[in-house]
């Protein structure tokens, strides 16, 4: 996997309608889903009971905060991505989020980014992003979206 480097606007448009890149795989643990549990005060059973969960569970198994695989996106969009020259970035937004599947302890994951467009607002890049989450030997994702950054270039 090769790291996009932008540094102004102009490196940024370069990747307009174009995949920007896949990120490499990352394994859900049970510890992230426990921490994730205990930051967002949702301890339901299917994300945090492995006993119950193996007896009583679809999925055979603990599965991962639907929000937890959505906050993965900054992680993984920082390896595909450094944007430097950069007096500040922005979460705008998430558009058309939806779940695919859920993701199961242990199972890996990684990210496919396009850039859909780009807008010059008096300087500040608007980059609006279509995500993917890609579950490793499964056909559907976890999750697809679209979602926007701001970077206020130097």
């Amino acid at each position: 996997m090769s790291k996009a480097y932008i540094t102004s606007y102009e490196e940024f448009e370069a990747y307009l309608g174009k995949k920007i890149g896949t990120s490499e795989f990352t394994i859900i643990t049970q510890d992230q889903i426990n921490l994730f549990a205990d930051a967002t005060h949702d301890h339901q059973w299917i994300h945090v009971d492995e006993e119950r969960a193996k007896k009583e569970s679809p999925f055979g198994t603990t599965i991962a905060h639907g929000y937890l695989t959505v906050s993965l996106l900054a992680y993984h969009w920082n390896t595909l991505v450094e944007v430097s020259n950069v007096k500040l970035q922005v979460n705008y937004g998430i558009d058309k989020l939806k779940f695919g599947q859920a993701v199961r302890v242990n199972d890996e994951v990684r990210v496919h980014v396009f850039l859909e467009t780009l807008v010059n607002l008096r300087g500040i890049a608007k980059a609006y992003l279509k995500v993917k989450m890609e579950i490793k030997n499964q056909k559907k994702p976890a999750f697809e979206a679209f979602i926007t950054f701001l970077y206020h270039f130097e």
